[in-house]
């Protein structure tokens, strides 16, 4: 089973769809041979990221004239599906790296896109960005991370952490209060390697294997007043929850690509095992599991790409993103661990790859704001757009 079906909501040009298909021969020629050696040994992928590079995944969000492609939301959703259902950290590699892409495009100043968008659109720049502290992550208003401004430079202090691919990139878009006299609340820095922030530990996960995430101390460090996104400050936690729409959909994209490699696996699985003189998914229970697991991630699939629709549209997504996230990533725990299930003793040896799909799939219900985050924005949001008429009852 290779490349996922596009539903025709998907509404792809020609040339999109060929972006896609390209990814997918490229996942399934090239990562799915050794992904599972690369994942067991925790090994950063250079190779194949050197490949993403080339095929222009890293210029995805980048606009055509600082030598991306001009690609809608959907088809970048797609793309971002299939790195993952070959393995969900070859999407994560790029997860970061396109919001910041994302952000410098919509918010930059003409400087900042001619700093950094060209070198970002080959990979040769790669970003990502920095939210969480050690303290806390999905309380973004109670972060103590502080820059200062003081004669034309800001100096941070304070630490982030779950930082993915902070040791290989070059760029870190960090969201960090600011003093009341330079602008309330909080901005966005655009923070070069070489000003000397410290990459301090790596992580030990339990899946997400081979990238690493990083805790990054930030200990005096000198940016220039010119890093601010958009060069004023004080608008850094509008920018951030735009760029999270885009975030939020990478990451149930993500989802889908890992489940969709669940229920690839489970379906071959269940036609070529036999129990009782018969293939085990004309069994009802086994059956019932795919018939579900198809459903759902057809569900979560249109709901991905409604949201992607919307950020194409120019309208706000935040509820829209919030409830793809949500959803995708609990069909993709769901569908996970029934195909170990279907799979039996054999589901939980290493030789079979969906014992990483059931480790990778938890990163997808708590990153980008937890599930429980979501709910509370859909919440907010659905109540935002259905207000009481006058005050009074509907």
């Amino acid at each position: 089973m290779g490349m996922t079906e596009i539903p025709s909501t998907a509404r792809l040009t020609e040339d999109e769809r060929a972006i896609v298909e390209v990814v997918a021969d490229f996942v399934d020629n090239e990562v799915l041979p050794v992904v599972q050696q690369l994942e067991h040994s925790d090994t950063y992928p250079e190779k194949l990221i050197e490949e993403m590079k080339r095929l222009g995944v890293f210029g995805l969000l980048v606009p055509a004239e600082y030598g991306g492609v001009d690609v809608s939301t959907a088809c970048f959703a797609l793309v971002a599906q299939e790195l993952a259902r070959g393995w969900m950290s070859l999407a994560g590699a790029v997860g970061g790296h396109s919001v910041v892409a994302y952000l410098i495009r919509t918010f930059g100043t003409p400087e900042q896109k001619a700093t950094y968008l060209s070198g970002m659109a080959t990979g040769a720049l790669r970003a990502t960005m920095a939210l969480t502290e050690p303290g806390g992550g999905s309380d973004l208003k109670a972060m103590r991370t502080k820059a200062v401004l003081a004669d034309g430079t800001w100096t941070v202090n304070g630490s982030k952490t779950w930082i993915t691919n902070s040791r290989r990139a070059g760029l870190i878009a960090l969201l960090t209060r600011t003093e009341p006299e330079q602008g309330k609340g909080f901005s966005i820095l655009l923070v070069e390697k070489e000003v000397g922030y410290e990459v301090s530990r790596d992580l030990p996960k339990l899946g997400y294997k081979g990238v690493e995430s990083c805790e990054v101390l930030f200990d005096q460090v000198q940016v220039p007043e010119s890093a601010v996104l958009g060069g004023v400050a004080g608008s850094g936690f509008a920018q951030m929850m735009r760029g999270l729409e885009i975030g939020r959909i990478q990451v149930a994209s993500r989802a889908l690509g890992v489940a969709q490699a669940a229920l690839n696996d489970a379906t071959r699985y269940a036609q070529e095992r036999e129990a009782f003189g018969r293939p085990i998914w004309e069994h009802q229970s086994i059956g019932n599991y795919l018939a579900d697991g198809a459903t759902r991630l057809r569900a979560a699939r249109l709901l991905t790409l409604d949201a992607a629709a919307r950020v194409d549209a120019g309208e706000r997504a935040d509820m829209e993103a919030g409830m793809a996230k949500l959803f995708a990533s609990e069909v993709c725990m769901e569908v996970a661990l029934n195909a170990i299930r279907i799979h039996g003793g054999y589901g939980y040896s290493t030789e079979f790859d969906v014992e990483r799909y059931f480790r990778d799939a938890p990163l997808m219900i708590v990153g980008e704001g937890t599930n429980e985050i979501q709910r509370n924005v859909i919440a907010e949001q659905h109540i935002a757009r259905n207000p009481l008429a006058d005050g009074g009852r509907r």
